[in-house]
């Protein structure tokens, strides 16, 4: 088996920096190098941008390309790095894959950019490769430290956290 995790990026909060000029958070390249580097990450990575889009602004197309992506991938452990407003529509998709049903796949991601400080993007990113790598087959959401099935998640705006619709979450 393949030990290297493969590091899919798609954007998101966790990728946005701030423009001076505008006033507007906006995608100028991903972060991702810069977090693993700050945090001494040993795990053997190999990482892909496929897009840097926020995901209200991802298409059907958009995740296809990411299901596409999990698919090919000679990967055993996948991380994707996605906006949190649409991360459990695209982790509800993967999970329909019969061919990556082996596969570890954690969606992770960011309430507040990690180039504007204070952010639990580091955070997330961490445990979300810590758990790719001790998860059995599957796909899942990593997000505040806490593991949750694809199937069995939601993001509670009014709290800013993930929660579980009813089952209790792997932690």
């Amino acid at each position: 088996m393949n030990e290297t995790i493969e590091l899919l990026v798609t954007g998101g909060t966790l990728d946005k920096d701030y423009n001076v000029l505008t006033g507007e958070l906006v995608f100028t390249q991903t972060h991702l190098p810069e977090m693993l580097a700050q945090a001494n990450c040993q795990l053997p990575i190999k990482q892909t941008v496929l897009m840097l889009k926020d995901s209200l602004e991802l298409t059907n197309n958009d995740r296809q390309t990411i299901l596409t992506a999990c698919e090919k991938s000679n990967c055993h452990y996948i991380v994707i790095t996605h906006g949190t407003d649409t991360m459990v529509d695209t982790a509800k998709l993967l999970n329909t894959s019969k061919e990556i049903v082996n596969k570890v796949i954690i969606i992770t991601g960011a309430m507040r950019p990690f180039k504007l400080g204070n952010s639990d993007a580091l955070f997330n990113l961490g445990c979300a490769l810590s758990m790719a790598k001790i998860a059995r087959g599957g796909v899942y959401i990593a997000m505040n430290g806490v593991l949750f099935d694809a199937d069995n998640v939601k993001k509670d705006t009014a709290k800013g956290l993930f929660t579980a619709l009813g089952f209790k979450p792997k932690t």
